[in-house]
């Protein structure tokens, strides 16, 4: 285990701010390809934000191109993991499945389907008995079908991001805990480092992944981030044997819930997750009464299986989300080597590893046709006019 203190006025190729779900798989493919990484948190040890308050889903079924396409990458990487490095992660590929109760849903989710299969994605609608096949306790009452997509999956964020960090350190990357950034050091509008608690650290490029702390963060940096902490709560069962396979992602809103997901985990939990309505904005994380009363029926209508499932713990978490649901990933006008990779809106976990090697291929000057379309569509200061459907 590495010191986690750094000497002051050490200089390296790349700061990453925020070791999480995205600066932890960035610090990997940045040492891996032979940048001298830092990665600077404030908290003890990797991914004790939102990271830990995941729920696993990895998922490339989006409604845009961008997300698609990054996922598809992170599903890739995420599946041969265990074969790359032998650390497994609980990756389990038991894919998505959005089912349709009402024709609006039906209609939203057929309409998307063209655009999804253009851009490669896996994923077909199956009417209510060929769902049942796939998912046969899904409620009948009221079942017109559903879209599946197979290669999606989940895995442990726990123990991914726990991978990671040891990968990166075997690389060479340097990590340095329970230390504040402070700000910014430039030259002229280029990026010379950072300042924290205790020190100055030096480095041509920064990158801020620092998800609901991103916001607050900027104001130090001299950076308006439009990134907006929104609670959601989560709950895990006890254990019991697989009876489904699919992520279960259903769209209906609700007077008091916009959607909810559930999935049975690698190691036969059920774990599941509900997005209030109103959003609760803000930064507390203490759970609430209303969640599991709220939650529970939402599950029965869509599965009465799971009765007599014994809920073990809940948790709350929050989903950095920006204006448009979809992430701010680029550079920063008047701070050149000023990187933002934030704003993942819940799906740090699924965009990090694809969004890491994205990182890595625009710092060194290296991004390909499809990489222009997702900075494009992720640039930070574009004018948020669409909106993330499947957010």
């Amino acid at each position: 285990m590495i010191d986690p203190r750094v000497e002051s006025g050490k200089t390296f190729d790349v700061i990453i701010i925020g070791a999480g779900s995205i600066g932890t798989p960035a610090a990997y493919f940045f040492s891996r390809a032979g940048f001298k990484t830092l990665v600077v948190d404030a908290e003890s040890s990797p991914g004790q934000r939102s990271n830990k308050r995941a729920i696993g889903g990895i998922r490339a079924t989006h409604s845009d191109p961008a997300k698609i396409s990054i996922c598809q990458r992170s599903i890739d990487i995420f599946s041969h993991w265990k074969e790359l490095t032998g650390d497994d992660i609980e990756w389990f590929q038991g894919g998505y499945c959005f089912v349709a109760f009402r024709g609006q849903e039906e209609t939203s989710l057929k309409n998307l389907l063209t655009e999804q299969k253009k851009f490669g994605l896996n994923i077909d609608w199956f009417d209510r008995d060929q769902l049942l096949e796939i998912v046969p306790d899904l409620n009948l009452d009221g079942l017109l079908g559903g879209t599946f997509s197979p290669e999606d999956g989940n895995a442990s964020p726990l123990l991914a991001i726990l991978s990671f960090y040891c990968r990166s350190l075997s690389y060479g990357a340097t990590y340095l805990f329970r230390e504040q950034v402070t700000g910014l050091i430039t030259e002229v509008e280029n990026i010379k480092g950072i300042t924290t608690t205790s020190g100055k650290y030096f480095a041509p490029t920064v990158i801020l992944a620092a998800g609901g702390d991103s916001r607050e963060l900027g104001t130090l940096l001299n950076v308006d981030i439009p990134v907006y902490p929104d609670s959601h709560e989560a709950a895990i069962t006890e254990p019991v044997q697989r009876f489904f396979k699919p992520m279960i992602v259903d769209i209906r809103p609700k007077e008091d819930s916009s959607n909810f997901y559930f999935y049975q985990h690698y190691t036969g939990q059920v774990v599941f997750c509900i997005t209030p309505h109103p959003n609760i904005w803000g930064t507390d994380t203490r759970e609430t009464s209303d969640f599991l009363p709220m939650v529970s029926r939402r599950l029965l209508e869509v599965m009465p299986r799971l009765h007599h499932l014994r809920v073990r713990r809940t948790w709350r978490g929050l989903y950095p989300m920006t204006p448009d649901g979809f992430p701010l990933v680029g550079t920063v006008p008047g701070n050149r080597g000023l990187i933002l990779a934030t704003g993942m809106c819940g799906q740090g976990f699924m965009l990090g590893p694809g969004t890491g090697e994205l990182l890595v291929r625009l710092v060194s000057g290296d991004l390909n046709e499809s990489d222009d379309y997702i900075l494009e569509k992720f640039n930070p200061t574009r004018k948020f006019q669409s909106q993330e459907i499947l957010k």
